[in-house]
């Protein structure tokens, strides 16, 4: 028996041993994201390019899960977890029926390029809702998971995580080809690195992809700065360039001449696969003698290792059970309902929520997101096998009349085109004034938030200029309110919009919701489910108030850093009833914080418990605090649990401005609670943080 067979050897070993078989032009063919086959060796073709990021995505029909940015808003790496098994689950579903018919297209394979772990910087970025958001703790936290999920723990990979983009990318998408990011060692390794460390060493992720822009000079896909992290990290997987990044080298960075240049510089670094097509011209690089055939032979051998660690060297697996019946199950799709359940932040309620249908005989539903089957879906999504859109959840769960108005267009100035402009606001207006209550659906959706070239927000390449909504929405917004009629806004968007609508008795951010996310915002407003989601990233007043846009630096950025122009705080979100935390105690021996959570209030609810930590006496430390461990709790009424959260070692440490890592300081304060300890969030809350004092 052949050694690349024998499943008896290491993966490594039976790479090695089907590589050594391939002729040079064999080896370098397989360094292409649609690597074609070998038949003479029994290799069929693959296809290294697959989605994952919310839901098994591109490749007909799947599960779909609320946004990345929504799942973060859970706080809860158990349903992340699940919820990349299933992704995983549908992904090997897929290969087994669809490989038997020879289908080895894109987006059928089994190396998924999710998740993303860049961290939410700055909320004017389109691809922040792909995000866990802008806390490095949560994301390597919830990334870890995600991998993991994925990934499985059987005797070969269920499927193939991928972290991306490494590293230094949120923004702005225009620029991204030629960008060089700027960063310091501090906001390195204290922001931007910790989550892709965390990936590579903990959750063992077989994938890494490189980004688009430069890093302090250097291509991301190509940079020997970053490469040698991995190599410090123990990285034992396959490294991608983001697709036709490599072709960036030559045509916008400038850092090579020529085609053949680029691939030699993205292989010798440590690049082993090209998505774009740079790597065509691998053997001219080696004519020209840019590389040498070990060169090309070590990343082939990589790309063989991760194929024989899913099994696909093998002629079965512990998965070819999973059948085709497996795609959209029923319990999958009961998932998907309970993430959009546990992402949705409430973040205003003036007592209107929950409504209750015995007092109410019309409700009006307006808004461009109303019925939009975008505003589920978010970017990097799969084709559900029916969806539940705002309007469809509130006309199933309410027997009175429903009102309906979409109001405006999302963007545009009119609905119709020989309209004047303006003219769906006078039915809307007329539907809110014969609604007892009013639920208004805003916002954004993929159309205009999210990647370069995937949107149709060319005036900004799928960023945002502003923090608010679109004019025609703006509009709409202020002449609904004026009806006074007591009204819900409703925001299905990826990122922090400020709503104007400080008049609304109540505000939910419902994300890109998911298939089922019409069930999910019904279920809320009605009381059948008490929301629970938290901000996973901060919701500013003003982007004028921000620093530019292409500035890295963390000054004045993110919960940490913040000092002003404040909407809703990071980890902020409301319930239907009121959990108090006490009784806080901190064993330094095991580094464990214990305290008490109680039910006080009317209703069983959720509730994600935060733990904070600030040093007290370091310059090198963050300006606020950063969070430091986290809890979703289920709570009924009247119940009081007894919670311990282990605190990392690591949260006691600051980086200077070398990027070294070390404890200064011999004093620390703890803080737990349902929200951060800072004021506003104690203010809108009603509910003060505990905290502890820690000395080393």
């Amino acid at each position: 028996m052949d050694t690349y067979k024998n499943s008896l050897s290491s993966a490594h070993e039976r790479a090695e041993a089907l590589v050594a078989q391939m002729t040079l032009d064999e080896r370098a063919a397989q360094l292409r994201y649609d690597a074609p086959r070998v038949e003479r060796l029994g290799l069929p073709a693959y296809n290294w390019w697959n989605e994952g990021l919310h839901g098994l995505a591109r490749a007909g029909t799947a599960t779909m899960f609320p946004q990345a940015i929504a799942l973060a808003a859970m706080f809860d790496c158990d349903m992340i977890k699940a919820v990349a098994h299933t992704v995983a689950v549908e992904a090997r579903a897929k290969y087994n029926a669809l490989s038997k018919h020879g289908d080895r297209d894109i987006y059928k394979g089994l190396t998924i390029w999710s998740p993303n772990i860049n961290i939410f910087r700055d909320p004017r970025w389109g691809r922040g809702q792909e995000t866990y958001g802008e806390c490095p703790y949560l994301t390597a936290r919830l990334g870890v998971a995600f991998v993991q999920g994925l990934q499985g723990d059987g005797k070969y990979l269920l499927a193939a995580a991928c972290a991306k983009h490494y590293a230094g990318h949120s923004g702005p998408e225009g620029l991204r080809h030629k960008f060089d990011a700027k960063i310091s060692e501090k906001d390195l390794h204290e922001t931007y690195l910790p989550a892709f460390e965390a990936l590579v060493k903990e959750a063992k992720v077989e994938g890494v992809m490189g980004a688009y822009n430069r890093l302090n000079g250097e291509p991301a896909c190509a940079s020997p700065y970053l490469m040698k992290k991995l190599r410090e990290w123990g990285f034992d997987g396959y490294f991608v360039s983001d697709c036709w990044a490599i072709r960036d080298f030559h045509t916008e960075h400038m850092v090579t001449s020529t085609a053949p240049e680029s691939a030699a510089m993205a292989l010798k670094a440590g690049c082993d696969l090209n998505c774009g097509s740079t790597y065509l011209d691998m053997l001219v690089a080696h004519r020209e003698n840019l590389i040498t055939e070990d060169d090309i032979t070590k990343s082939a051998v990589k790309l063989m290792r991760a194929r024989a660690r899913l099994g696909l060297l093998d002629e079965s697996t512990e998965y070819d059970h999973i059948g085709f019946n497996m795609v959209s199950s029923s319990a999958h799709k009961t998932l998907s309902l309970e993430c959009a359940h546990k992402s949705m932040v409430l973040l205003k309620n003036s007592g209107l929520l929950p409504l209750d249908r015995s007092k109410l005989k019309a409700i009006g539903v307006i808004g461009p997101n109303a019925a939009s089957i975008d505003a589920l879906r978010g970017n990097y999504y799969g084709t559900a096998d029916g969806y539940v859109t705002f309007l469809d959840g509130i006309k199933a769960a309410f027997c009175g009349r429903v009102y309906y108005s979409e109001g405006c267009h999302l963007y545009k100035d009119r609905l119709q085109e020989l309209s004047m402009p303006g003219d769906g606001y006078a039915e809307a207006v007329t539907v809110a004034e014969h609604s007892d209550v009013v639920i208004l659906c805003v916002g954004l959706d993929a159309t205009i938030e999210g990647e370069q070239g995937d949107t149709g927000n060319a005036f900004a390449s799928g960023d945002k200029r502003d923090l608010y909504l679109p004019e025609s929405q703006r509009t709409l917004v202020e002449k609904v309110l004026a009806v006074g009629k007591p009204t819900i806004v409703v925001m299905a968007c990826g990122s922090a919009i400020n709503p104007l609508a400080e008049s609304a008795d109540a505000i939910i951010q419902a994300w890109y919701p998911g298939q089922a996310g019409g069930k999910a915002l019904a279920d809320i407003v009605f009381g059948e489910v008490s929301p629970s989601g938290k901000l996973p990233v901060t919701f500013y007043e003003n982007a004028d108030l921000l620093p530019p846009f292409t500035d890295y630096s963390m000054k004045n950025r993110t919960y940490r850093y913040a000092k002003n122009n404040v909407l809703y705080p990071f980890g902020y979100g409301l319930t239907y009833s009121k959990v108090t935390v006490n009784s806080l105690c901190f064993d330094k021996a095991n580094s464990t914080a214990s305290f008490c959570v109680k039910n006080v209030g009317g209703y069983d609810t959720d509730e994600v418990v935060q733990l904070y930590i600030r040093c007290n006496d370091s310059k090198w430390a963050v300006t606020n605090h950063s969070l430091c461990g986290f809890k979703r709790v289920s709570l009924k009424r009247g119940e009081e649990q007894t919670i311990q959260i282990e605190v990392p070692p690591a949260a006691l440490d600051v980086i200077d401005d070398s990027g070294h890592r070390f404890i200064d300081s011999k004093s620390f304060t703890l803080y737990a609670g349902i929200s951060q300890p800072d004021a506003l969030s104690c203010q809108l809350t009603g509910c003060e943080c505990i905290s502890v004092n820690i000395f080393l």
